[in-house]
Parts: C-alpha cells; structure tokens; sequence
C-alpha cells in the first residue's frame, strides 16, 4: 500500500463486530482503524479524518447505512464502502451497489470472504489515491499558471496552499495591497473540495458598514423601507464554496461581532427574520494591516483574530522577490500583448534594471499596470524608460515622474495628458519624419483625429521634419 498507511472505518452498532473485524483487519494489513457505533458519528468522523476504505452496517438506529452512503457519495466520492448486513438479499445486495457501494458482505462473516474483499478493497483505494494524486498534480499546475513565482518567499507560499487548500480551514493572508492576495485566495479555492462551488469575493472597505451588513447576510421583505422583497446574502450565495473578505481589517465593530458568530456557530440570521439558516462555508480573509496594533487599539476583536487567523500565510512584497520581476514581466508583456492586439514587446535591459532596482510600493499591481502603459505608449518593439515616465536621478538611482501635488485635479490631468501627447505623437511623428498621414495609421487614428490632437496640444509637426532638424542641427 506504499509508505502512507490507509484509514480504515468501520461503522457498526454493534461494539463486539467492530472489535472482531478490527481483529481481522490487522492481521492481515498494517493500518488506522477509526470506530463508529453510529451514522451520526461516522459523519463527525469523515469530517475531521481522512478515511480510505469504510466498513457499514446497514441496519442501525437514526442514520442507517443507505443514508449514511448517501452522504459519503454526496461529499466524500473518493471513498470506497463496503456494506454489511446480518439480513443479506440479492434486493440489498442489488440496491447498495446501485447506489454506490464498492462490495457487499453479510454477517455472520466468512473470513476468507470478508478478506478477499478486503485486499480488492485497497487495491481501488490506492488506485484512486494515486488517480487523485496525478489529478492534483495537474490542478496544481493550472491553479498556479497565472501566479508567476520562483523565488523562495514564493515557494513558501505555494507549499503553504499546497497543505492547507484541502482542508477546511479558515485561513487569513496577510501583506501589502497588489501583492496578489486575491488570485491566492482563488488558488485555494480551485484547489480544494469546494472548487464545484461558487467562489464570492467580498471587498469589505468599498461598501459602508449598514450597507454591507445585508449584503453578506441578506434580508427579508419589509426588514427596512426599500426591502421590497427577500434577498440571499452573500454567506448564502457562497454555499458549499469559499467567500473571500477582502481587507478584513476595515470591518467595521458591529459587524465584527455578527461575523465571529458566523465563524463560531456556522449560521447567519437576515435583516427581519427571526431564525437563523446554517451555512457551508470556508473563509478566506486577507489584510494589509497590522491588525496586533488594532486589538491594542480597540478597533478590531481579539476573539474574531484568533477565529480568522487559524492559517495565516504572509504574501511577500515585490521588493522581497526581486528575482521574480523578470519572469513577472515577460508574463504581462504577453498577457497585455495578446489583450490590447499589440505586437509582442520587450523592454529594455536599461528598463529592466530600473525595474530590479525600484521600490514598487504598488508591488504587482504597479509592475502590471506600468507594463501595461508601456504596451500602449511605445512606438516599436521596444519598450524604453521614456516611454512609461521612468529615467535616471544624476545620482544613478530609479524615479517615477510624478504630477505635481499643488496643481488642482483638472490642471494635473491636463499636464499628464500635455506631457503623453507631446511623447506619444511626437516620437510617431520623429519616426514618419513629420509625415501625418503615416502617422496616423500608425496610431490607429483617423488624419482628421490625429491634426485635431496635435493642433489641441499645441504640437509642432515642423520640429520632426527632415529640412527643419537639419537647420536646427546647424544652430538656425
């Protein structure tokens, strides 16, 4: 059965069968054996354990072993069952296979029977084990296409989803805004048992606090003037899934305190009604805050931290994964190429160690956006500091150009678009030695858009013809 041990469960109400069979189980194979005496209890164990092969009687008070079936086809498919009963009839026999029994044994026992069902029993766990293994490999692998990383902060990370996507633990990614805390969180999610379910994202500082209380919980009709009808709340929506809550740390109070019951209890009461509805759940919070100085400061629970931060992964700044840049841009450079139908680009090693040597404070976020400008505002295939606003101090270090803070909105937009206008057109304009026509098709505009362009910004055109350079190169 390799290194790893199987899980074995046997569900019986009878304690003296269970011992017996436990008996002949480990005679015959090294394993866990977990006991149940009841459905209900095998439930709460398939909960907490990994099981690999179940033993279940069919005939037992409260939750027999068709209804207990039911609920392993419904949420543990991997799981191979043999049933067992001391009223065997082909009827049985004939029903539990139907709906999803591996084997079928009766009691009394017959040792030689009840082994040979055995050993077939493990053989298909340990082909669905490694079955499950090829599949998450190639999971792994799509999930993480998108999350470009191979510096050892990020492979951190990774081996960190790796272990805890799986499980149903409630886990809080913490660390700075653009740091890609989002796609982590959809990774855990693609990667776990709730992937068929609905993923719901929750950016808890762009709604107000009396707002987003109905939005996660929901309300019945008449809770409030405009509740004109009843309305699922987001818990509700992310049933059997994952809700992610987005810079948890700006919650407000009051809605702390309805959350930590969420966590506690597993069920929400709506706006207006008077019962609760449980809820299927995993949460996955995130925050750039630093939520120890907030509980000493009183604005965020002691109680509700401990309940967020059972797993807590640190998402790296760029700045701590400089080696990561390259591969970073080369993905957006592709990415946004294909997107904006753009000739494929590259930068420049200049560009580039501007870009290993800058602080990026926007971390991926920033890199993605300035790639991004760099796509639309370079005129060939290559993309150069000047064209994304980024040059040399006369000390060697790497700025960003930036508007002035004392001119008002409109006079900041206005230079911005004055300075873009004067580089982009001007550099086309250098390039079709001040030929307009050819330079509006290089740009993709009319020659009718591209004069009233130039004519708004005040572009000279002569400056970028052959004759008036040559003057200007002899002083005239």
């Amino acid at each position: 059965m390799g290194k790893n041990q199987p899980a074995i469960l046997i569900v019986d109400d009878e304690i003296d069968f269970i011992r017996l069979l436990e008996r002949l189980i480990l005679e015959e194979v090294q394993c866990e054996i977990y006991r149940a005496t009841s459905g209900y209890e095998a439930v709460e164990i398939l909960k907490n354990y990994h099981i690999d092969l179940a033993f279940v009687d069919i005939k037992m008070p409260g939750m027999d072993g068709f209804e207990l079936l039911s609920y392993v086809r419904e949420n543990h498919p991997w799981l191979t069952v043999i049933m067992i009963t001391a009223y065997g009839c082909i009827e049985v026999a004939v029903r539990a296979i139907k709906e999803g029994a591996y084997d079928f044994i009766t009691k009394p026992v017959e040792q030689d029977v009840f082994l040979m069902s055995l050993k077939k029993a493990l053989e298909r766990t340990e082909l669905l084990r490694e079955n499950l293994r090829l599949r998450q490999s190639v999971r792994f692998q799509e999930v993480f296409r998108n999350i470009v990383g191979r510096s050892e902060p990020m492979r951190k990370v990774f081996d960190l989803i790796r272990m805890v996507a799986p499980t149903d633990m409630t886990v809080l990614l913490r660390g700075e805004s653009g740091t890609g805390k989002e796609l982590l969180a959809r990774a855990i999610h693609e990667l776990s048992s709730r992937s068929d379910g609905p993923f719901v994202a929750v950016n808890c500082p762009a709604v107000p606090a009396e707002i987003l209380e109905s939005e996660l919980f929901g309300y019945r009709k008449g809770a409030f003037t405009h509740a004109t009808q009843n309305k699922k709340g987001l818990f509700e929506e992310a049933q059997k899934g994952t809700i992610f809550l987005d810079e948890i740390g700006d919650l407000d109070p009051r809605l702390q305190t309805k959350l930590l019951r969420v966590l506690q209890e597993k069920e929400i009461k709506p706006l207006g009604d008077t019962r609760t509805i449980r809820v299927d759940v995993r949460v996955v919070a995130s925050t750039n805050q630093d939520l120890e100085q907030k509980m000493k400061d009183g604005t965020f629970r002691e109680d509700l931290f401990y309940r967020l931060n059972v797993v807590p992964i640190h998402v790296p700044p760029l700045r701590e994964r400089r080696e990561d840049i390259p591969l970073l841009v080369e993905f957006f450079l592709e990415k946004y190429s294909r997107e904006l139908k753009r000739p494929r680009k590259r930068v420049t090693p200049e560009l580039m160690e501007i870009f290993l040597g800058y602080e990026w404070k926007g971390n991926i976020r920033e890199l993605e956006n300035t790639i991004i400008r760099g796509i639309l505002f370079s005129v060939d295939d290559e993309i150069r500091p000047e064209h994304i606003g980024f040059a040399r101090r006369s000390n060697g270090k790497p700025w960003s150009t930036s508007v002035p803070t004392n001119l008002s909105y409109r006079e900041a937009r206005e230079a911005v678009l004055h300075e873009f206008h004067h580089r982009f057109i001007g550099q086309i304009l250098k390039k079709t030695g001040g030929n307009i026509s050819q330079a509006a098709r290089m740009c993709g505009l009319e020659r009718q858009a591209l004069q009233h362009i130039i004519k708004r910004y005040n572009i000279d055109v002569n400056n970028y013809r052959p004759d008036r350079r040559e003057q200007n190169g002899n002083g005239l």
